[in-house]
Parts: structure tokens; C-alpha cells; sequence
């Protein structure tokens, strides 16, 4: 999933008629489950490859330019010139919460002939984001694609973003591919969706498990993040103590920490503790890309911030 976000600070509501809200900040950032979380892997210094689709447009020329200056590899990023590049448009309220403006458009070109298996090689390690909102892979391409990395020996992580027009469509979307994923990173609110359980965390773990997910880590904003897998449950660990700006790519830059502790050798939870001071990093500012998130700038943020109690 590849969109461009255009974020406004702070919205109190929207003006009637031809109103007008002035507003302190307006910004144009690279965002996406697959893209933002591609260029945070970047910055913190993986090799790092992205999959998807972009309009011949502006908005195409902005997310392929900024992904290459942060050194992702777009050579798979394809351009359709017969619809605009996907984008959001999200007003940030004060408590950093925003809803989405969303339009599908270029993430819905995606299809089985961009999941080619020469994709996979010499490749540790990958990540589908955005299942529910790519029609053109949901479902059977992104099993067969999944099966196939997992028949490689490759780890396999994944992050979804419901539609919530219908939860059996979702659940079609999603529900296939769970056996083939090692690491379920999704929201709470995502996750108790999916799982219809209401705000009851554990029907959500046992569901996600019992789907054949291998660890499922519910990331759960200023409470931190519960990990879940065979041999423990309902891990928790804590938020880091920041002022929230906004909530958009905290989920994205959790999701790039943790790949990228993985892939220097760490276990889980200390993939998790890596991975939550890099979503509460970039929470301080505005947008996917409001920090550049560099491993000593993650470490020292590690060292000098308190914790929030569970």
C-alpha cells in the first residue's frame, strides 16, 4: 500500500457551507503500510524493497522520488497512467487522533502478475501491509505469495487495514493468509474487529492464533503493546512518555522497528521494546515521515524517555 497523506493541524470541526478553519500546519508526507514503513526500515539502515503501484501524477513523482532519496528500492514501485496515485486526506485533532479520507485508486491496480516469485530472492524477511484495502491481491494472490515465502524459509510479517464495509469480505482478505505469518502487527481497534470481539483483548489473541498466526502483537497506542504466541499470552509492555502531535505512521514505525530488530538477531520482545520506541518517536510530530527514525537517534530517545505505566 502506497498513498500520499495530506495532513492538517489541528481541526476542531468542519466549517459550514464555505467556512474556513485556519489551521497551524498543513503537510504532504509519503504514507502507507508498505511505503512509510519501507522508507522508516530505510533510515534505520535495512536493505529494503517495496512492491506496489503509483499514478503517472504529482503524488506518484513525490512517493517514488521520496522513497529513493531515503534509499528504498522502487524498481517495483509500477506507474499506472490510467488512475491517480492513491492518497488520504486526514484532519488531526488535538488529542493527535484523526479520522480518514480515503481513495483507493492506484493500490486497487495491484494485482497477482506484481507478486512474481523472483521477488523473493535473496529477500530474509516479508512484509504485506494494507490487506483489505488492495482488491487486486487480497485473497488468493496474497496466500500463494505467502506460501511461497514460507516454502522459501522466509519470515513473513503483516499488518491490515479493514475497509469495514463488510467484516466477511475483511475476514476473506485476511483470514487465508494468517497461517503462512509469523508476525501479526496490527492495531487494537483493527484487531478486535477482525476478530468480532467487542473490546475483550484475549478473544482477540485466541482468535489470531488459533488462525495460525505464530505471535500476534496488538499494538495499543499510549498502553503500549500486548504479545501473544504459543508459549506466552497478553505480554504487555509500556508506551514511552511523549507529547502525541498526531497518531498517523506510529503503526507503520512500529512495524519498521520491529522488522528491523528481527533482522539483527533480536527475539521478540526486545524486537517489541525497539520497535515501540520507534511508533512513540513518531508520535512528537506531524505526519508518516515527521521523524527520520536513525538507530542512534532511536537510542538515545530509548535512553532519555520515562515509560507510562501499564
Amino acid at each position: 500500500m502506497h498513498l500520499a497523506d495530506v495532513l492538517g493541524r489541528y481541526v476542531e470541526s468542519i466549517p459550514d457551507g464555505q467556512g474556513i478553519q485556519l489551521l497551524e500546519e498543513i503537510r504532504l508526507t509519503v504514507a502507507g503500510t508498505a511505503a512509510a514503513t519501507a522508507v522508516n526500515l530505510a533510515h534505520l539502515g535495512e536493505d529494503v524493497s517495496t512492491v506496489g503501484v503509483v499514478g503517472d501524477d504529482a503524488l506518484g513523482t513525490f512517493i517514488t522520488t521520496r522513497m529513493n532519496d531515503a534509499g528504498v528500492t522502487t524498481n517495483h514501485l509500477r506507474v499506472d497512467r490510467g488512475l491517480p496515485t492513491s492518497a488520504t486526506m486526514l484532519p488531526i485533532r488535538r488529542d493527535g487522533s484523526r479520522p480518514a479520507l480515503h481513495v483507493v485508486s492506484t493500490n486497487g491496480r495491484l494485482d497477482h502478475q506484481d507478486l512474481q516469485a523472483e521477488l523473493l530472492d535473496e529477500v530474509s524477511l516479508v512484509h504485506l501491509g494494507g490487506t483489505c484495502l488492495l482488491p487486486g491481491i487480497d485473497g488468493r494472490p496474497s496466500v500463494d505469495f505467502l506460501r511461497t515465502a514460507k516454502e522459501r524459509g522466509l519470515t513473513v510479517a503483516m499488518d491490515f487495514i479493514p475497509s469495514r464495509t463488510s467484516l466477511d469480505r475483511d475476514r476473506q482478505a485476511i483470514e487465508p493468509c494468517l497461517p503462512f505469518v509469523d508476525y501479526l502487527l496490527p492495531s487494537d481497534d483493527d484487531a478486535y474487529y477482525i476478530a468480532d470481539a467487542g473490546g475483550d483483548r484475549q478473544k482477540a489473541i485466541d482468535y489470531y492464533l488459533e488462525s495460525g498466526v505464530q505471535n500476534v502483537l496488538i499494538t495499543m497506542g499510549a498502553q503500549g503493546v500486548s504479545i501473544s504466541n504459543t508459549r506466552e499470552c497478553d505480554v504487555r509492555l509500556s508506551a514511552f512518555d511523549v507529547e502525541v502531535v498526531d497518531t498517523t505512521g506510529c503503526g507503520d514505525a512500529f512495524s519498521a522497528g520491529f522488522i528491523s530488530a528481527l533482522l539483527r538477531s533480536a527475539d521478540v520482545r526486545e524486537a517489541a521494546e525497539f520497535a515501540l520506541a520507534c511508533g512513540s518517536l513518531m508520535a512528537t510530530g506531524l505526519g508518516s515521515d515527521a521523524v527520520d527514525l536513525t538507530r542512534t537517534q532511536v537510542e538515545t530517545f530509548r535512553t532519555a524517555k520515562s515509560r507510562l505505566l501499564l
